[in-house]
């Protein structure tokens, strides 16, 4: 056993090896020649294992973007060999990847569309411009795939790999693939930018998009299936339902008998309402208490003192995505690795005392979000935690002069 860990411990320093002299721009052949032996027997586990150094190292998830694809052209024949055992049909995993299936024949749809392109006269790119739109714009569907993958699967993969760090790499890069998308609609819709301008950015779009599916597909889901238990994975497709599915037919929510139910997993209503919430103010049952939770006009998320997410309403229209996944999820994994610092600095300054309330307002299609988090502290002043309220304001924003009477008609 020892000489094991000895050979994966010297692989793994290989591997770093090789790809710090990618990072500092040492000639490629001849490290893929130095490091043969390395490169020609590593498995997804090395890869995450080799990620996961390279941020205990100090090194960023930006430094590590500037060169991933590189590396991973690299590793590709020998990842792509690598024996694993696919997902069966109506799990959670096999919808990621039906997902990423349809998502890769829109793009190369898309790709048709392109190669018939002729830029001999500059009135065909208004016919392409008018074509590629609505097929970019239909491409932000996509969407639901990252969310799924960011608030269900990332949360379970996190208890399980010790090896986790390598995810908020590859949420950096779903934030990465949002931009460019948004930038590129955005494009299509001014009729003063060309084709020479927008060519590059979908040549950098589709880059992106297919190198996210290959990480995927080569990495994260081998290791996960290798990880993650049955029971597991049916609590992530059972999850799955909170959000739609990315350019699939949504299942049919039907369990075997084998399997346990929904309400298996989140408990009965007859069970919740048992309890009592007793205060000097009144008394509610279970029941009571989260219907007025989930009817707040705000999305409510409690952080406990230990930064774990303990708890998150329900309301009709959530502005931003939840699962029961992220229950006991440290916090600072809820949020992509370019505002991590943000939580870092609010939650740093409830602890310390020195402040107790943060806001934020953003504009998010159309509409105007208030973001307000507030320092919870008991009778004794003691930290507690942190309450996220997350409301539409519009409409409140808008509001001019009185109305004290009941205006129904």
């Amino acid at each position: 056993m020892s000489e094991f860990i000895s050979n994966t411990e010297k692989r793994l320093q290989d591997l770093l090896a090789f790809s710090l002299g990618m990072m500092n721009g040492e000639p490629g052949r001849e490290l893929m020649e130095k490091y043969a032996e390395a490169i020609n027997s590593l498995s997804p586990h090395d890869m995450l294992r080799l990620e996961d150094r390279q941020l205990q190292m100090g090194i960023t998830a930006s430094t590590i973007k500037k060169d991933i694809d590189k590396v991973m052209n690299t590793f590709f024949r020998q990842l792509s060999k690598y024996p694993w055992k696919r997902p069966e049909a109506g799990s959670f995993l096999y919808y990621l990847m039906l997902e990423n299936e349809a998502f890769g024949f829109k793009l190369n749809q898309i790709k048709k569309v392109l190669k018939s392109y002729s830029k001999r006269e500059a009135k065909d790119f208004e016919d392409l411009r008018s074509e590629l739109l609505p097929r970019f714009e239909e491409l932000t569907g996509f969407e639901w795939h990252y969310v799924k993958k960011e608030n269900i699967l990332f949360p379970y993969l996190e208890k399980k790999w010790e090896t986790y760090r390598p995810l908020k790499v590859m949420w950096s890069l779903h934030d990465d693939a949002r931009k460019m998308l948004k930038e590129l609609i955005s494009l299509l819709k001014d009729n003063q930018v060309g084709w020479e301008e927008i060519n590059p950015k979908i040549g950098k779009y589709f880059f992106m998009a297919f190198g996210i599916i290959q990480k995927e597909e080569l990495v994260i889901y081998p290791v996960a299936a290798e990880t993650i238990t049955t029971e597991e994975w049916l609590q992530m497709h059972i999850q799955s339902f909170e959000f739609p599915f990315a350019f699939i037919e949504t299942p049919d929510k039907t369990f075997t008998e084998n399997q346990k139910t929904l309400q298996d997993v989140s408990g009965s209503a007859d069970e919740i309402a048992s309890g009592l919430f007793i205060t000097e103010t009144g008394t509610l049952n279970m029941e009571q208490l989260e219907l007025i939770l989930n009817h707040l006009p705000a999305d409510v998320t409690f952080v406990d003192e230990h930064d774990k997410v303990r708890y998150f309403s329900r309301p009709e229209d959530r502005f931003f995505p939840r699962s029961p996944a992220i229950i006991g999820r440290d916090v600072r994994n809820c949020h992509p690795p370019e505002s991590v610092h943000i939580v870092e600095q609010i939650i740093t300054g409830f602890r310390s005392g020195t402040h107790s309330t943060a806001k934020f307002w953003i504009n998010l299609k159309g509409r105007f979000i208030l973001i307000q988090y507030y320092a919870l502290r008991n009778s004794k002043g003691e930290y507690k935690g942190v309450l996220e309220m997350s409301m539409d304001a519009t409409e409140i924003r808008a509001l001019q002069g009185e109305q004290r009477l009941l205006d129904w008609a």
